[in-house]
């Protein structure tokens, strides 16, 4: 996932953050359509709008998440965001546990936002976005997997995406041009969103929900390493200490199972 993410810091310097969004959600449905090849039923009704409305959504939370980093470091942007499935799961439950997980959060967010607030305060405010978008998806994500078949829907909702979103496609010009470019933007939606969703599923058939939760913490320290070892990303002390603080509200979250049917978390 987050190879994929730091793919997409690389073409920045030659494509609009939106535009890259806009080639993952593209690839991703490209992929997707022709692997799954959904039937009539998916493209009709109540299902194609719920799809539909799911695969808008994701798409503006890659849009977010792709201007986010591309102002501040991947790790820091993935932490931030983990305030939307998290509060989730706490307005969702309302225990103490959640609760005290969303406030582990919020005390890694405000850390993050200190640092990052002078420089780059857009950065922090598309975060922000992407977090909210993602409690959105996680939202949706449940009612399409179990509305009908999960990863049909998802190839549905990523072509309506493609489709909603084609004004991005104007950003993309050089991409149509150079070969390079093209394989690299449409690998990204390969990397960032097709393959981890398939071995989410394998995962939590081999593993089970508990471990799988626990695993999700895993994220944003899997994000600051790829930054650090690919795009030279070197936390602050400040950084580290919320990237750490997120860490361990998802940890204290993770003892709660999470649906199997759901989508996977998608924050990259």
């Amino acid at each position: 996932m987050y190879l994929g993410a730091a793919v997409a810091v690389g073409l920045f310097t030659e494509l609009d953050p939106a535009g890259v969004a806009w080639l993952r959600v593209f690839g991703a449905g490209l992929v997707l359509l022709l692997w799954r090849q959904p039937g009539r039923v998916a493209w009709r009704g109540r299902r194609l709008l719920l799809a539909g409305v799911f695969g808008t959504t994701t798409a503006l939370m890659n849009v977010a998440f792709y201007e986010a980093i591309a102002r501040m470091p991947m790790g820091t942007a993935v932490a931030v965001e983990f305030a939307g499935p998290v509060a989730v799961a706490a307005f969702g439950s309302r225990s103490r546990r959640d609760v005290g997980a969303l406030a582990l959060v919020i005390v890694g967010v405000l850390l993050i936002a200190d640092v990052q607030w002078q420089g780059n305060p857009a950065g922090v405010l598309f975060a922000l976005a992407a977090a909210a978008l993602w409690a959105g998806y996680i939202l949706l994500g449940k009612r399409v997997a179990t509305k009908g078949s999960g990863t049909d829907d998802l190839a549905v909702g990523f072509a309506v995406a493609t489709v909603v979103f084609s004004p991005l496609a104007l950003t993309t010009g050089p991409a149509w041009t150079s070969p390079r470019l093209l394989v690299l933007g449409v690998g990204v939606g390969l990397l960032a969103s097709v393959v981890p969703y398939a071995l989410d599923q394998v995962v939590l058939r081999r593993v089970g929900q508990a471990r799988f939760a626990l695993l999700l913490a895993l994220l944003p320290v899997a994000a600051t390493v790829m930054g650090v070892l690919v795009l030279r990303q070197i936390p602050t002390t400040a950084e580290i200490l919320g990237i750490g603080a997120v860490v361990a509200g998802v940890m204290a979250r993770s003892r709660e199972p999470v649906p199997t049917a759901a989508p996977p978390a998608e924050p990259g």
